[in-house]
């Protein structure tokens, strides 16, 4: 075992190879990966069916929906979404007090909320008294708010991946969000095995890299002023 003094002796590099092995051997769970094909699989087959069924919906609601209508359940409509904005501010503001990682959900869901606000007021206020008023709360609040919700998110999700690329032994500047790859999921592969990673796949990754990066480690030799120790038994 490295005593503290021998880790700070250690180069950078060797630093860099010693996290990505202790990351490699620390990030694979045989029997969770296992478990979690199926719900993959699953998932990918419902957001299909539910993009197919959506986009049908939509072409039917466009040639037969009426340009105007008369509504009932007015007030209660838009009380009630009052209600869940209202909801997502509070769980935004207790999840940033608490700085607790369920600030990144709860800042998309109240930037997709605030959005959705500003939409119903300008369109359904058209061609009314309230249109002027309606635009400029959407302009002035509900949009500006949501951007920085946004903004916020994707920020908390940079600083994550940066403290993961560090444990991982990583350098380099973090990639762009669309850039970042699903964390435990190897690039360039199908959609189809995104979603149904092969455990096998992963231990033979995690062993080679241990691998690597011990036969790396066992050619440079032990830190300066370590000596090997004698054979056991």
């Amino acid at each position: 075992m490295f005593e503290l003094e021998e880790l700070r002796r250690l180069s950078p590099r060797e630093r860099q190879q010693l996290r990505q092995t202790l990351a490699a051997l620390d990030e694979h769970d045989p029997r969770a990966e296992k478990a979690g094909q199926r719900r993959r699989r699953l998932l990918l087959v419902a957001i299909v069916i539910c993009c197919v069924v959506l986009a049908a919906w939509i072409g039917v609601l466009a040639v037969t929906l009426p340009r105007y209508y008369k509504a009932g359940g007015w007030r209660g409509a838009w009380v009630g979404f009052d209600i869940a904005e209202l909801a997502a501010f509070a769980a935004t503001g207790w999840a940033a007090w608490r700085r607790r990682q369920v600030l990144i959900i709860c800042l998309v869901v109240l930037a997709t909320l605030l959005c959705c606000d500003a939409w119903f007021d300008v369109l359904l206020d058209a061609r009314t008294k309230g249109f002027w008023l309606s635009l400029g709360s959407a302009l002035v609040i509900e949009l500006p708010l949501a951007t920085l919700a946004l903004l916020g998110a994707r920020r908390l999700i940079r600083i994550t991946n940066a403290v993961l690329q560090r444990y991982r032994g990583l350098t380099g500047p973090v990639p762009p969000l669309i850039g970042i790859p699903l964390v435990g999921v190897e690039t360039g592969r199908p959609l189809d095995a995104v979603f149904a990673e092969p455990a096998e796949r992963w231990a033979d990754t995690a062993l080679a890299d241990c691998a690597a990066n011990e036969s790396e480690l066992a050619r440079r030799g032990p830190p300066a002023g370590r000596q090997p120790g004698p054979p056991p038994g």
